[in-house]
């Protein structure tokens, strides 16, 4: 890397036509509009796209991005980078906020989802997956991130919020999947969360009909923690029970306006995503038949699946689902940090409210870490370790997903159960390319797939 001086108070280069239309770009064809700007640009440039966050300046460089993320905190404001959020998920969700109540609602949140904890979940994912997977028809092609998605909102539904009543259960889900595909489905509906001017409350307008969803989704959540306080306390294992049971440093717990917040934030953060992996998992793992085969030869050493510990020792199966991570991370950014000050970072000396970006999708595909980065090879996850600032699915620093462990565990579950159980191949040869989803990416066409037998 060529080392300058650095330049006072200047942004990195980009492109110059008006900030509307690098939105709308970025809205339609994110992937597009990241390898345009790089090969144009290099690997730090500056994309305007004139909503809340003035100038966006994208990161690539592995040595940068570790100074960004190891830097003091108090540097940054984080939360306000995601305040196109704030209708999905709350005032208070942890991915809004900034300095002391980030922190706390962080340390509130980290041990549920860390530790022995989690493998109680284990068994849990293994019977959804089987239960969706038996309603897979032989010799019938379906789109199997449908089905993935199933996967995942029942795990978070029996993990997260552990609803015991049916009714309400059902009702939950229905808002919840209506909700997400009305404001963070197609490029179309995601405009709803990009473009203030299209956030018009009048009768039977589409974000009429979110705003009242989202208000049902909050009236059922209040129903469940209401009724885990009248039940004097006797909760479960389930992430609800853990976040109301947690308190802070001063012996504070959440209130019911933090709770709900939270748990639309882990819904959505924890939902969507993992079914997307787990989607682009099953399309590489079936459209190559070495890897299908050496999956089944590692995962015929184990006996029980629903192991985490066996299943962590599976070097392959690791190696598949982090190269899945790689090649087409769902999150394009890690969250950006908005600097609070001048603040000096590699060969630029940025402005006050200057957003960094570390952009995950760039340093996944840069050529002098990951030869061939468009290639799928699990192969060289096997060759050498890479930093967290040259992989990193889950973001990074303090503001690191907090799912981190919780998701590959489910993936690797979800992958075992149906290799072992289901001989599934692909309904279609041409290849599957990213598209926008909400905020993150997912294959255009879902993944056709096809069952053979069982």
């Amino acid at each position: 890397m060529t080392v300058t001086t650095p330049i006072k108070q200047k942004l990195p280069p980009g492109p110059t036509k008006p900030s509307f239309l690098q939105l709308i770009d970025w809205i339609r064809d994110p992937f597009g509009l990241l390898e345009k700007s790089a090969q144009a640009y290099g690997e730090t440039f500056t994309l305007k796209f004139n909503n809340n966050i003035p100038s966006l300046v994208f990161l690539s460089n592995p040595e940068v991005i570790e100074e960004v993320l190891s830097s003091d905190a108090k540097h940054f404001d984080s939360g306000r980078a995601n305040n196109l959020l704030l209708p999905l998920v709350g005032e208070n969700s942890i991915l809004l906020l900034d300095g002391k109540p980030h922190s706390r609602q962080r340390k509130l949140m980290f041990p549920p989802f860390h530790g022995e904890k989690i493998r109680y979940y284990g068994e849990i994912i293994h019977e959804i997956t089987e239960k969706v997977a038996q309603q897979w028809q032989v010799g019938k092609p379906f789109s199997i991130r449908p089905s993935m998605q199933q996967i995942t909102l029942e795990v978070i539904m029996k993990a997260v919020f552990g609803i015991s009543d049916e009714r309400r259960n059902t009702q939950l889900k229905h808002h919840l999947t209506q909700s997400l595909e009305l404001a963070a489905g197609s490029v179309l509906r995601s405009s709803l969360l990009f473009f203030s001017i299209l956030q018009q409350d009048f009768p039977g307008s589409p974000w009429r009909t979110f705003r009242r969803r989202q208000q049902s989704i909050r009236e059922l959540l209040q129903v469940e923690i209401q009724k885990r306080r009248d039940d004097n306390n006797q909760w479960g294992n389930d992430v609800l029970s853990l976040l109301m049971a947690a308190r802070d440093e001063q012996g504070n717990p959440m209130s019911d306006e933090e709770l709900q917040d939270q748990l639309l934030t882990l819904l959505f953060a924890g939902h969507e995503t993992t079914a997307t992996a787990l989607s682009w998992a099953f399309y590489w793992i079936y459209k190559f038949p070495e890897v299908q085969e050496k999956l089944l030869a590692e995962l015929a050493t184990i006996d029980d699946i629903t192991d985490i510990k066996a299943l962590n020792q599976l070097a392959y199966l690791d190696a598949v689902c982090k190269e899945t991570l790689r090649i087409y991370p769902v999150a394009f950014l890690a969250f950006p940090r908005i600097t609070k000050s001048s603040l000096k970072i590699g060969n630029y000396e940025y402005p006050p409210d200057t957003a960094l970006a570390p952009c995950i999708y760039l340093l996944h595909h840069r050529e002098d870490i990951y030869p061939n980065p468009k290639q799928f090879q699990p192969e060289r996850f096997l060759e050498r370790e890479f930093s967290p600032y040259e992989f990193m699915p889950f973001g990074g620093g303090s503001r690191r997903c907090l799912g981190d462990v919780f998701a590959p565990m489910e993936m690797k579950i979800v992958i075992a159960t149906i290799l072992k159980q289901y001989n599934l191949r692909l309904a279609e040869r041409k290849p599957v390319k990213p598209i926008r989803r909400g905020v993150t990416s997912t294959p255009a066409s879902g993944v056709k797939v096809m069952l053979e037998s069982r």
